[in-house]
């Protein structure tokens, strides 16, 4: 039962990516082209992550609530730049029930308009505010090039919806949210991510700033990965969402929208996996340990079995999974869950049994490097260790693969030198929606996001004094 290997990340890194995602059992394509199956393996990962996210947003004072799928079509042209942006990438519902409907609907391709007319209902006075709303959704844009997570014409993902009295305290929650991503990715994805802000060609329809976090590939290719939308007054005017101030005053909401989606699956993949397969981080891997009982005879067996369970008890403050599959040998079974990820695997056998010992393999170190003989005793401890130095080495290797692909340029020349198949490219720039798009068209990279700057400095394009950075990179 040897499977074929998986195309080298080297030789073929789109292939690569395609190949694990399917032979790891995390998503398979549907039967309407651009849509996926999110399988239980995949969907597990995604529970993690939707815990994790949820349990810092009601720390933040966050509240879920759940929109309908389907809007009037009307709802979507009251906000100029939102239905450009949006027109493209919409699915309409014209009949229902067997009957042409008298307004089509759209399913709903991000929730603002919708949430702007319940906002405008629910909200009469200051002390109505703030509203700090969230829903778990799934929300359609019509795409037809797919790429598993990465771009599909039906995704999941959460989108947070807040109203604020004034203009500050909506750019606050915006920037909060932003840094409640990127520590969501740090801390328990140990995807490293820049935070920054987005250009004005690359901001969200509609909004007045959009804020994004950029993570970069295994390939060096960028990835966004969250973003936060600071909208202004724009929805609020549009969707009539008013309220009296504490001088009686009729004023205008100040709002925002964030959010996560599926796609970070496709950022944990990247970021991590090697030529054998997935390496998930410890705190969101469906499987954080898995035990491989090895025996030959019968009489082997029920030793070891007995030792196992022993062993899983010990452990069950962890997610653990027994592989007790028959007929398949234990080198079988180390591939197939180092294809899945699973940060920590613990063989068992007679000698084990005998020496009172257990032999680890990290899934982060490939072959011997990896492997260590711990005792049984204590091992609960010692798993707990493990998975700790797992997911902060994980985290240490991303960073510096990022850094060691993040280049200074001081030219345009350089830049296209860097982004052709070097990584990012980070220098000054004046900004000009043109220019940007000039490089765009040239280079296939975009503006990912400005970066921290002091001082000033000499655009990299047009030789003239500015006091922003921007990140380039081509992206997915």
């Amino acid at each position: 039962m040897e499977e074929k290997k998986l195309p080298s990340r080297q030789e073929n890194y789109s292939e690569w990516y395609n190949q694990l995602v399917l032979r790891s059992e995390m998503a398979d394509y549907a039967p309407v082209r651009g849509c996926m199956v999110v399988r239980p393996y995949g969907w597990a990962l995604w529970e993690n992550i939707q815990k994790a996210l949820d349990n810092r947003f009601k720390a933040t004072g966050h509240v879920n609530a759940a929109f309908p799928l389907l809007i009037p079509q009307s709802f979507m042209t009251k906000e100029k730049e939102h239905v450009e942006g949006f027109a493209p990438e919409l699915a309409v519902v014209t009949h229902g029930g067997g009957e042409k409907l008298e307004e089509p609907l759209v399913v709903r391709p991000t929730s603002e308009t919708i949430i702007g007319t319940m906002y405008a209902k629910w909200i009469q006075s200051y002390r109505d505010l703030p509203v700090l709303v969230n829903q778990w959704a799934n929300v359609v844009r019509w795409e037809m090039r797919t790429k598993l997570f990465l771009r599909t014409l039906e995704f999941y993902w959460q989108e947070g919806h807040t109203a604020h009295a004034t203009e500050q305290e909506a750019i606050e929650e915006t920037e909060r949210m932003l840094d409640v991503y990127a520590d969501f990715a740090i801390n328990e994805a140990a995807v490293p991510v820049i935070k920054g802000r987005k250009s004005e060609t690359e901001k969200f329809a509609g909004a007045k700033a959009t804020y994004s976090i950029e993570a970069m590939m295994g390939d060096t290719k960028a990835l966004q990965s969250g973003t936060s939308h600071f909208l202004g007054q724009n929805f609020a005017q549009a969707f009539d969402i008013k309220f009296l101030d504490e001088n009686n005053q009729l004023q205008f909401c100040w709002t925002t929208s964030w959010g996560i989606s599926t796609r970070f699956i496709g950022a944990i993949i990247m970021t991590h996996g090697d030529d054998q397969g997935l390496i998930l981080p410890p705190r969101l891997a469906p499987i954080q340990v898995v035990v491989v009982p090895i025996y030959r005879k019968d009489e082997e067996k029920a030793l070891v079995m007995e030792k196992v369970e022993e062993v899983t008890k010990a452990l069950s403050a962890f997610r653990v999974k027994v592989d007790a599959r028959e007929g398949l040998t234990p080198g079988f079974k180390f591939n197939d869950w180092e294809l899945k990820g699973v940060p920590l695997r613990i063989e068992i056998g007679p000698k084990d049994v005998q020496n009172g010992t257990l032999a680890l393999a990290r899934r982060d170190i490939p072959g011997r490097d990896g492997k260590s003989f711990v005792p049984m005793a204590g091992c609960t401890q010692t798993v707990a260790d493990m998975l700790e130095t797992i997911q902060a080495s994980l985290l240490t290797k991303a960073t510096k693969f990022r850094d060691d692909h993040i280049f200074e340029v001081e030219s345009y020349e350089q830049l296209k030198d860097v982004v052709n198949d070097k990584g990012w490219a980070v220098g000054w720039w004046s900004d000009d929606r043109e220019n940007e798009a000039k490089i765009k068209e040239e280079t296939r990279a975009t503006l990912r996001c400005y970066a921290p700057s002091e001082g000033e400095g000499v655009c990299f394009f047009t030789g003239r004094k500015t006091n922003k950075k921007a990140y380039f990179a081509r992206g997915y």
